[in-house]
């Protein structure tokens, strides 16, 4: 959606009690925002005719219908509209449990043969999301494809190993980027600035891609200084923390 044309076509089709999905939400330019609020709060439609002085309002009924919006960051929602939402909700990650099922269907769905501990295997390996979950399936049917055996526990491993995602889901990068951390900066804390350079990534994909799992899972955390190697991120590498290294709670973000 990037202009409110787009969006009021959108609203002006909808049948009663229709379900509007708009995901990543926050990208909504201002312009289309306000031309939600009186659609959310009335079921209506203000559209400008014309311009300059001749411009005139036109007021559009709209039927019932409901918005759902999806955001991985909802600091960046304008107030106004996130306080017109009714229902805020926030998802947490799937259990290996829940995932287990997912995969299964998955399997069934790509018609090849998945053995009961090579679905768990991935569950547990696909951080919470079924998105992964679906892409490590699709590899591990490649390889068993090519392999021409059926997909158990010891073809998962041996197939994970050779792309590089390990026991706890964590790929290439994600250690690349707490060996930084420990073995650069002992351990933090580092400004994610210094650690964007020193990758050669941009900052956006350490926050939006790299960061939020390490952190959620406590391999890093956020400090007013910067970045510092949880525990698990320590145990994780296979290193001793050095001497001397605390980490002070009165540093962690709030």
């Amino acid at each position: 959606l990037q202009r409110a044309g787009d969006l009021a076509a959108i609203l002006t089709n909808l049948q009663p009690r229709d379900v509007l999905f708009v995901d990543e939400i926050h990208r909504l330019q201002p312009a289309i925002e306000e031309t939600l609020y009186p659609a959310m709060e009335d079921f209506q439609l203000d559209l400008i005719i014309g311009e300059g002085p001749a411009a005139r309002t036109v007021r559009i009924d709209l039927p019932p219908f409901t918005l759902v919006g999806a955001t991985t960051r909802s600091g960046l929602l304008a107030q106004p509209l996130r306080d017109r939402f009714g229902i805020p909700l926030r998802l947490v990650l799937y259990t290996p449990e829940e995932l287990f099922g997912i995969v299964r269907r998955g399997a069934q769905k790509l018609s090849f043969a998945l053995a009961d501990d090579g679905a768990l295997e991935i569950a547990k390996r696909a951080r919470g999301t079924p998105r992964i979950a679906g892409r490590l399936l699709r590899r591990i049917r490649d390889f068993a494809l090519v392999a021409g055996k059926l997909a158990d526990r010891a073809m998962v491993d041996a197939s994970l190993a050779r792309l590089e995602v390990d026991a706890k889901g964590l790929d290439a990068m994600d250690r690349r980027y707490l060996r930084r951390i420990a073995e650069h900066h002992n351990g933090g804390p580092v400004g994610v600035e210094t650690l964007a350079a020193a990758l050669a990534e941009s900052r956006d994909t350490l926050e939006d891609v790299i960061e939020p799992f390490l952190i959620q899972e406590g391999f890093v955390l956020r400090t007013q200084r910067g970045r510092m190697l949880g525990e698990p991120g320590w145990r994780h590498l296979g290193l001793i923390p050095p001497a001397g290294f605390a980490i002070q709670p009165d540093l962690l973000d709030g």
